[in-house]
């Protein structure tokens, strides 16, 4: 028997530090820099750095780093501007990486063995 152990979450891979919610993710058929990515609404504990424009695969875009507020490390990104017209759904959207995230709060399996009663 599986049970639902409260939101899924996605965390830092290198502190577990929760930084978005698995309701936010728009799409998971993104590329980062290191493999696939997901791109998500909103990303929470995490500090934007300075903006630069980048040429992506989609265009060039001005965006901005996003780090893990707990450990430093680069998750992935802001879209802040996107200049193609057909790229402007992106804007205020991030971008994490596939490889620097963990799941958290997926299911906890409860074995109906696991009886605690003595």
């Amino acid at each position: 028997m599986a049970e639902m152990v409260g939101p899924r979450l996605y965390s830092c891979c290198n502190c577990r530090n929760q930084v978005a919610l698995h309701d936010d993710v728009i799409s998971k058929s993104f590329q980062g820099i290191n493999g696939r990515a997901f791109l998500l609404s909103h990303a929470m504990n995490i500090m934007v750095g300075p903006k630069e424009d980048r040429q992506l695969m989609t265009g060039l875009h001005t965006v901005a780093d996003v780090h893990c507020c707990d450990c430093r490390e680069v998750l992935g990104w802001k879209y802040e501007r996107a200049y193609e017209e057909t790229q402007k759904y992106k804007e205020g959207k991030f971008i994490l990486e596939k490889s620097k995230i963990v799941k958290e709060n997926w299911l906890l399996e409860v074995s109906e063995s696991s009886n605690f009663s003595t």
